[in-house]
């Protein structure tokens, strides 16, 4: 690990080095290749990098999620290797960074199959493709190509192809968790 780095879990946030937009994308593809490989092993799925400016170092956040969520234990052995691995390539140079393995919040937008198939049981409000509408419904089902919704008793399918990006959305209380709401 570089002078100055360290591990942290945190909160996905900002994009970019500021180090110019071309070889910004180009570092940023080359942490993605160092950084998938290490995440995969960890049966977890990368789902962004990010290098960001924090005075006189930069953060990297590598955001990354599992089908049950990501496990506190498993972001940090995730961290320690990346971290291994980014010390031996080289690919940060001198500058002192943090390197921060967290998993997406729950406002992360769900555009792709393994998002909605790790929303199955949720609420969900997502926009109709081509229309000025949205559905609210519950998350029954999802494979690679559309989703089934529980919307007000009645179970509807959809393609991929007639949804924009869901959302999850937050319940403080269900009927079906019994009295300690889940806890």
């Amino acid at each position: 690990m570089r002078a100055g780095s360290r591990h942290l879990p945190a909160h996905p946030g900002g994009s970019g080095d500021g180090n110019g937009t071309s070889r910004a994308a180009d570092r940023l593809d080359a942490l993605e290749r160092l950084a998938e490989p290490v995440v995969r092993a960890a049966s977890m799925d990368l789902e962004a990098v990010e290098l960001t400016p924090a005075g006189r170092r930069r953060v990297l956040r590598v955001v990354v999620d599992a089908l049950g969520g990501a496990e506190l234990d498993e972001m940090a052995l995730v961290s320690h290797a990346l971290s291994a691995e980014l010390d031996a390539a080289g690919i940060m140079g001198e500058t002192p960074y943090t390197l921060e393995v967290t998993s997406p919040g729950v406002d992360r937008p769900l555009t792709r199959p393994r998002h909605w198939r790790r929303a199955v049981g949720r609420l969900v409000s997502v926009p109709l493709t081509g229309t000025a509408q949205a559905v609210s419904g519950r998350v029954m089902a999802a494979d690679d190509d559309g989703v089934v919704l529980d919307i007000e008793g009645d179970q509807r399918a959809f393609g991929f192809t007639e949804l924009g990006p869901g959302k999850v959305q937050v319940e403080f209380r269900r009927d079906d968790m019994g009295e300690s709401g889940g806890h």
